[in-house]
């Protein structure tokens, strides 16, 4: 099939920063190459951690960029108005708050609560919906992919299955919704009962609707297939996420051992529910002394429950708290270090950076699920160590071995490289190329299958 225009919808795009906005960008870039015209249409104001300019530079000039404006709060007011309604949601009154002002958190929960579901992105809806109707007109889009979360993006599905009945739409699941994501990460005010069933009638809509559904883990990509057992088996697919192999060098780990300067252990990404360090911290205070004073761990993104920060701001000089840095900064970091440490609760997602730590060559040491997705890529990928994430004696054992064996390195860690390059995000977006243009050809899921790599097939 020749070139076909794809209209590429996601609620954060460069220059917003972070893991989450990394697929989108991928996309955008590598599509071009592959005969796919590309226009992106975002939100100009989407609530971000940080921004990163830089990575404006990966997105080609043939890429037409659509930006509009969102009710969305800023995230700093965002995080403020969470702990107002953390605060209702428990009934606390702090001292010196009069019963009426206690009263008025609890009404502005219940006002939150009642509008703002299946999460708060979706006062972006009205002014998306417009936006992508008239896109897809003027710019004669063949297929739409919405890229979620926010996953009340999908609403958009069902509003343009009724304009455009033949239109071609794929719904991009980066996270599992249902299972994990909706109770590990949704915001307090999106947990409640009436929360769930909208997120449950808005997923089974979009399933509904959409023409294809990716998923980026086999364990996803089952989940929701089995949720919706009349729908056709290839109307589901998996493409997973990967890594930028023109960004990330690899390179061997320090020579700590040899330098005599204590072993540096680096966490990229956000830390909130589903990253939760709370067993970790305890594992980290009960190593020995002379492996805790020969330890650095090195936390750089945003930290999101204040009692996090507090317990890793116990260890003094040992935790370095560094905030959110620019993608080319923190990975500069992240090959400056003996190992790199991935925080996973949940079974089914995998966490972005846990792709460019495979890309970078650095050894992991995983506190994850211990039947979930990011333990299983670990040990088929050969890519380092792991002890569940409810464990604190297994993680401190992990340490301690870890600091034992950094000297070695070399010869201990062998990751199966082979299998790691599948994972490489330009041979990742050639598959998902073949795969829209397979829809936007037939007219329907197609009868493309996409590939899979042994090691994103389940044990």
């Amino acid at each position: 099939m020749g070139r076909i225009n794809v209209l590429l919808i996601s609620y954060i795009f460069p220059p917003i920063g972070g893991t989450g906005v990394m697929r989108a960008t991928s996309l955008a870039r590598y599509f071009p190459q592959e005969d796919i015209q590309v226009d992106v249409l975002t939100a100009r104001n989407a609530a971000a951690v940080g921004v990163d300019p830089t990575l404006l530079r990966d997105i080609p000039n043939e890429v037409t960029v659509h930006r509009t404006l969102t009710l969305d709060l800023p995230f700093a007011a965002k995080k403020a108005l969470k702990r107002l309604v953390s605060g209702a949601k428990r009934g606390s009154k702090p001292q010196g708050t009069s019963k009426a002002a206690a009263e008025r958190k609890n009404l502005a929960s219940r006002i939150l609560a009642h509008f703002l579901v299946p999460d708060p992105q979706v006062t972006w809806l009205p002014v998306l919906t417009r936006a992508a109707r008239r896109i897809i007109r003027e710019r004669q889009i063949d297929l739409v992919l919405i890229t979620a979360p926010p996953f009340s993006s999908l609403l958009l599905i069902e509003k343009l299955r009724k304009d455009l009945p033949d239109l071609p739409i794929v719904a991009d699941f980066r996270d599992e919704w249902l299972t994990t994501t909706f109770d590990l990460v949704s915001f307090l005010f999106s947990k409640g009962e009436r929360a769930r069933r909208i997120a449950e009638r808005t997923e089974a809509s979009a399933i509904k609707n959409a023409t294809a559904i990716v998923s980026v883990t086999e364990a996803a990509r089952e989940k929701i297939r089995s949720r919706y057992p009349d729908q056709p088996a290839e109307k589901f697919h998996l493409i997973p996420n990967g890594f930028d192999a023109t960004k990330i060098v690899r390179s061997t780990a320090p020579k700590s051992a040899a330098t005599g300067r204590k072993v540096v252990v680096t966490h990229l990404g956000t830390l909130y529910a589903s990253t939760d360090p709370t067993v970790l911290v305890d594992a980290l205070k009960s190593l020995p002394p002379e492996i805790s004073s020969n330890l650095q761990l090195r936390f750089i993104g945003h930290i999101e429950e204040p009692r996090f920060r507090n317990a890793l701001q116990e260890f003094g000089e040992m935790v370095q708290l560094v905030g959110f840095l620019p993608q080319r900064d923190a990975l500069k970091m992240m090959d400056e270090t003996d190992y790199v440490l991935i925080i996973n609760h949940d079974p089914l997602n995998v966490g972005g950076k846990f792709y460019d730590y495979i890309g970078s060559g650095k050894p992991i040491i995983g506190a994850v699920h211990s039947q979930g997705e990011t333990r299983r890529l670990l040990e088929d990928l050969h890519a380092g160590w792991w002890a569940d994430i409810h464990d604190a004696s297994g993680l401190r054992q992990v340490f301690i071995e870890a600091v034992g064996r950094v000297g070695s390195l070399d010869a201990v860690f062998q990751p199966d490289r082979e299998a790691i390059a599948h994972y490489e995000r330009g041979a990742l977006a050639r598959r998902y190329a073949d795969l829209l243009k397979s829809i936007a050809q037939n007219g329907t899921s197609g009868k493309l299958q996409t590939s899979v790599s042994p090691s994103e097939k389940k044990p």
